[in-house]
């Protein structure tokens, strides 16, 4: 019973961090060993991500329907081809290239050197201030209908760094998109779309890893986790998005600082263990 409960606080906490810049990933590892419960494991952390993925899917599903209908009809009628919605299935899908090459050669530095809390607390604030730089020097010129394949590889680029927990997959995109002059909606909008592949695939991926190997949990608990982090992240991704797509990311930008500061300094005085 006490794994099941864990299970559910941490799927509240996958929920509420996964559509923010703030690393969902790597607060499933800072907390539970705050805790006193220890590292769930690369692969649980995985897995219960799709369940705010498939949060994404229902929210997006007039998007996702559009361009996978549209990119569908493009590989047959040549006139569909130029087409913002059949260019951008090519994107998602290239863009999301390198993160699942990285992810497939690094899969055991990922489940166990990047999961070391000394990285996991520098990345958050190194990336943190880069996500502050690009959101005050970036420019606000351009909208998704506008993304071109460099870009796209470019921001492919950026969310395959979310290998290493403590980076934010949406929050490297987001700097990058930003970066790259594209506006707050536009980056946040193909940041949500390009995840899409990478975390459904990721998950899937790992699921043969749940019943053993490093992972505290076993398949219950990894369930209710999975279904609590969709429950939370569907009643939450609305307001998020719409916060995260307007607003100035300068509380993210401090809130992550501030946390790995923490995290340092706990595992400094030795409160922490890495």
């Amino acid at each position: 019973m006490w794994d099941y409960l864990q299970a559910v606080v941490l799927g509240i906490i996958q929920g509420l961090t996964e559509f923010l810049p703030i690393s969902s990933s790597a607060h499933l590892r800072i907390f539970p060993e705050l805790f006193g419960w220890g590292d769930p494991g690369a692969a649980f952390t995985a897995v219960i991500q799709i369940g705010t993925e498939l949060a994404v899917l229902i929210y997006f599903r007039q998007d996702i329907w559009r361009i996978a209908s549209m990119w569908t009809r493009s590989l047959f009628r040549a006139e569909y081809r130029g087409h913002i919605d059949a260019r951008m299935g090519w994107f998602i899908i290239i863009g999301s290239l390198p993160i699942v090459v990285l992810g497939v050669l690094l899969k055991e530095l990922i489940e166990r050197d990047f999961r070391n809390l000394w990285i996991i607390g520098t990345t958050l604030i190194v990336l943190g201030i880069v996500l502050g730089i690009a959101d005050r020097v970036g420019g606000t010129s351009k909208r998704i209908k506008e993304i071109t394949l460099r870009d796209a590889v470019l921001m492919g680029a950026a969310q395959a760094m979310a290998l290493v927990p403590g980076v934010s997959r949406s929050g490297a995109t987001l700097s990058m998109g930003r970066f790259l002059g594209y506006d707050r909606e536009a980056a946040t909008r193909y940041a949500f779309l390009l995840a899409i592949p990478a975390v459904v695939g990721a998950g899937l991926f790992e699921l043969k890893e749940i019943p053993h190997g490093d992972n505290t949990y076993g398949w219950g608990p990894t369930i209710v986790a999975t279904v609590v982090s969709f429950a939370v992240g569907y009643a939450a991704i609305a307001w998020l998005l719409r916060y995260v797509s307007t607003r100035s990311y300068t509380p993210f930008v401090l809130y992550r600082v501030a946390l790995g500061a923490a995290v340092l300094i706990l595992l400094g005085t030795g409160v922490l263990s890495a």
